[in-house]
């Protein structure tokens, strides 16, 4: 290949690729609960740049490609929340959701984040590994359907560890 994978934070002119990103990354996910209706395969391009310019978005580059997007931002109790961790399907398995949810991380802990909330599906059972081995404890099971739980997992942060 030749090239590193750069983590930076997202231009708004790479809304378009980021959203083509999750469209693709997120399929298997509809695969996984037969439902093609989940946020990230129904987000609008103008929802998407609404993100961008109210959150803290990160992308992984490799070259001009974007390769992998999480998003998030501090709520009003201080608690970072993050979503929509995507890495294109060639490039999972590598490291790179890790690199993007701990950079992601360390900009929300500048940004006042005593602590960091996530969600996923109760099937997602990559994610959950990936989350857990990063930190971070269940500590909510909300049932959406017969087909879909929702697991929230949450972390403290650096500061709340040194405690």
């Amino acid at each position: 290949m030749g090239m590193s994978v750069i983590i930076a934070a997202a231009r708004p002119d790479e809304a378009e690729q980021i959203l083509k990103l999750q469209y693709l990354g997120y399929q298997s996910e509809a695969e996984l609960y037969s439902d093609w209706t989940l946020e990230p395969l129904t987000q609008s391009l103008e929802s998407l740049k609404a993100e961008l310019a109210g959150h803290r978005v990160l992308v992984a580059r490799l070259g001009d490609e974007v390769v992998g997007s999480v998003r998030g931002s501090v709520d009003e109790t201080g608690t970072g929340r993050i979503g929509k961790l995507v890495v294109h399907p060639r490039m999972q398995r590598h490291g790179l959701g890790r690199r993007l949810l701990t950079a992601l991380e360390a900009q929300l802990a500048e940004d006042g984040a005593a602590g960091f909330e996530l969600f996923t599906g109760h099937r997602s059972l990559g994610n959950l590994r990936l989350y857990q081995s990063l930190g971070y404890r269940e500590t909510e099971v909300r049932e959406v359907s017969r087909r879909l739980s929702i697991v929230t997992l949450a972390k403290p942060g650096a500061a709340s560890l040194a405690a």
